[in-house]
């Protein structure tokens, strides 16, 4: 809506997870790195955690991008909440095995197949699984038994688990112990730094069009990062908030009353907040009464 009114070629802070707007920050390029390396290098089990909003899903675009350059086989499972049948099904459709998709028996057999083909071309294959924290006890230990197929020069299948820390606090589980000696890389987003934030934010104005930008005073960005708590997807819908704000407006920059009113919108809370100051003596008293 605001794009042309900007002079933005395209929108700055699409909420989309969209490599072409990825910021290569110091943590996001050695995740990615590490991504890379653990599937080149056949490793197997590979965790990507982070909590949520820091750009999990984005890295992961990336990742697939890659896969299809380099030509490699691959299946990505966005929705984990399934059971091992359906499991087993969407890998037959993403992989376009050609068995009976509802029979676990034949999709087995067909991945096989494809695993060994692969490996004769000196290729691999990869499972991403993303919100892998939603997944059920009995489809981790399926993903755990596709990790032992294997031959001398490594593994046949590289596994890539993507979710919010409740991930991390699920693989410590003592039933799931055997897959947790099997992960061999880890990789842990975190929050951005003030920097990274201020980057983040002038890096997408730039990729959208804007190199040189005013809208957002130094101050303001300071601020949005602190009212974000480093979050990139924070980040983007306030941002998007206040530049549909300056729009309405019909005005090129972007003032603390728009950011009031967009974080009063969001409802959100931050170190030092009107409504985390309100809550403070609340539980205060909750603590104290126990």
């Amino acid at each position: 809506m605001y794009n042309a009114f900007f002079g933005f070629s395209e929108s700055p802070f699409s909420l989309s997870p969209d490599p072409a707007f990825f910021y290569r920050s110091e943590q996001h390029e050695e995740a990615l790195a590490n991504l890379k390396y653990g599937v080149q290098a056949r490793k197997g089990f590979i965790v990507l955690s982070g909590e949520v909003g820091t750009g999990k899903t984005t890295m992961l675009e990336c990742l697939r991008d890659y896969l299809e350059a380099q030509y490699m086989e691959f299946a990505f499972l966005f929705n984990s909440r399934i059971n091992p049948e359906q499991f087993f099904e969407m890998i037959a459709y993403d992989l376009d095995l050609p068995c009976p998709r509802t029979s676990k028996t034949e999709v087995l057999f067909a991945l096989n197949q494809l695993l060994v083909e692969q490996a004769q071309e000196g290729r691999t294959v990869v499972l991403i699984v993303d919100e892998a924290h939603n997944l059920e006890w009995d489809v981790l230990e399926e993903i755990r038994l596709l990790g032992n197929l294997e031959n001398r020069n490594g593994k046949l299948l590289q596994i890539i688990l993507a979710g919010q820390p409740e991930l991390d606090r699920k693989l410590d589980a003592p039933n799931l112990r055997q897959l947790k000696q099997r992960i061999v890389l880890r990789c842990n987003l975190q929050p951005f730094t003030l920097r990274d934030a201020v980057e983040y934010m002038e890096s997408r104005l730039a990729t959208a069009g804007m190199r040189e930008q005013e809208i957002f005073s130094e101050e303001m960005l300071a601020e949005i990062h602190l009212r974000s708590q480093g979050i990139p997807r924070l980040i983007n819908a306030i941002c998007d908030n206040m530049l549909l704000s300056a729009f309405a407006q019909e005005t090129k920059s972007c003032t603390t009353d728009m950011l009031d009113e967009v974080c009063k919108d969001m409802r959100l809370e931050w170190p030092g907040s009107r409504r985390m100051r309100s809550r403070a003596p609340e539980e205060s008293y909750e603590r104290s009464s126990y």
